[in-house]
């Protein structure tokens, strides 16, 4: 197994200057690299984005295919703060109200989002939990899952005063609503597969 592996004393010009497509975050002069997801991750995490893109991140308000009002994206370059700690999640979206346009002339978003969904892959899982989930706290993301393909599970977080409150945990049931996007119904067993 290869774990996210760090390198010092690192800047935001050394981050950019990886070739392209490496998969690698930016953490108090830390760069993180990860491999390549495998396919179980792969499918869960655009099954999901896709289902919330449509349903919620097409529309500034509500339609036939759902409450719109977000913008979901995949792997936002996110800064928190600039430069200085830049992550990636799987999946993040943000309620138009607070960032009406998403940036259009740089990679770099600025916005802290209001929820982000994290992926669980056996080489990432420990960053991904003990490094990730704490900056997202504290630079005020007010929702975030965490998607575990192996066990069939999705855990569902809020943002506590000093730590985040677990919400509700389902497993690969079918059907279920889950906030902060509880205005649709979402059929979690088609993103785990057979």
């Amino acid at each position: 197994m290869v774990a996210a592996t760090p390198l010092k004393n690192k800047t935001y010009t050394d981050y950019l200057a990886l070739p392209e497509g490496t998969k690698a975050e930016l953490i108090d002069g830390e760069i993180y690299m990860s491999p390549a997801p495998k396919g179980r991750h792969v499918r869960i995490a655009s099954m999901l984005g896709s289902r919330l893109g449509v349903s919620f991140g097409l529309h500034p308000g509500p339609t036939s295919d759902g409450p719109g009002g977000w913008w979901i994206f995949d792997e936002p370059e996110c800064h928190l703060p600039l430069d200085r700690r830049v992550l990636r999640p799987d999946i993040a979206g943000w309620r138009r109200e607070r960032m009406p346009e998403p940036p259009t002339d740089t990679h770099k978003f600025l916005v802290v989002p209001d929820w982000v969904c994290e992926v669980l892959s056996p080489s990432t899982q420990s960053h991904d939990m003990l490094r990730k989930m704490p900056i997202y706290l504290a630079a005020g993301v007010s929702w975030a899952w965490v998607v575990n393909p192996l066990a069939r599970r999705i855990e569902v977080f809020r943002a506590g005063d000093s730590e985040w409150l677990d919400v509700i945990g389902v497993e690969d049931q079918g059907p279920v609503s889950l906030p902060p996007f509880d205005g649709v119904e979402l059929d979690t067993a088609s993103w785990f597969g057979g």
